[in-house]
């Protein structure tokens, strides 16, 4: 299954930036992972499969490492060959952008600039990956 992970705004921090690399190169034996920065909410909301994806936002669900890991492994299970994650930008999703969604993720009650979400969404999205495997993270 391809994570692709939509995101409006360009990573600019070199060392955030290689970061994220890490985890997407890590993440390849498990679940490839694919980051794309996008210009703006229109764009993201033009590149999203409708059929699959998940808006980050602070209003969704709080899962657990091995919650999270379990959708995907639902997704995958069910043949499901792609699913989006998408940031949105500073003011985030519309009531209508999360209804459309099929999950609503909310990766903190804490709030992070969204370099800092991209980052923490990919490393999570890595170790989902090493768990459906069965691997020590």
């Amino acid at each position: 299954m391809q994570l692709r992970v939509l995101a409006v705004g360009k990573i600019k921090d070199r060392a955030l930036a290689s970061l994220i690399d890490e985890f997407q190169k890590r993440s390849r034996s498990f679940l490839p992972i694919e980051v794309h920065e996008l210009r703006s909410m229109e764009q993201l909301r033009g590149r999203v499969d409708p059929a699959n994806w998940v808006a980050c936002d602070e209003r969704g669900e709080q899962p657990s490492s091995e919650a999270l890991a379990g959708w995907l492994g639902d997704w995958r299970d069910r043949g499901v060959r792609s699913v989006d994650f998408a940031i949105g930008d500073a003011h985030g999703f519309s009531d209508e952008d999360r209804k459309a969604a099929q999950r609503v993720l909310s990766l903190s009650a804490l709030t992070f600039p969204h370099r800092i979400a991209r980052l923490v969404l990919v490393e999570q999205l890595y170790r989902a990956g090493t768990i459906l495997a069965g691997h020590p993270y």
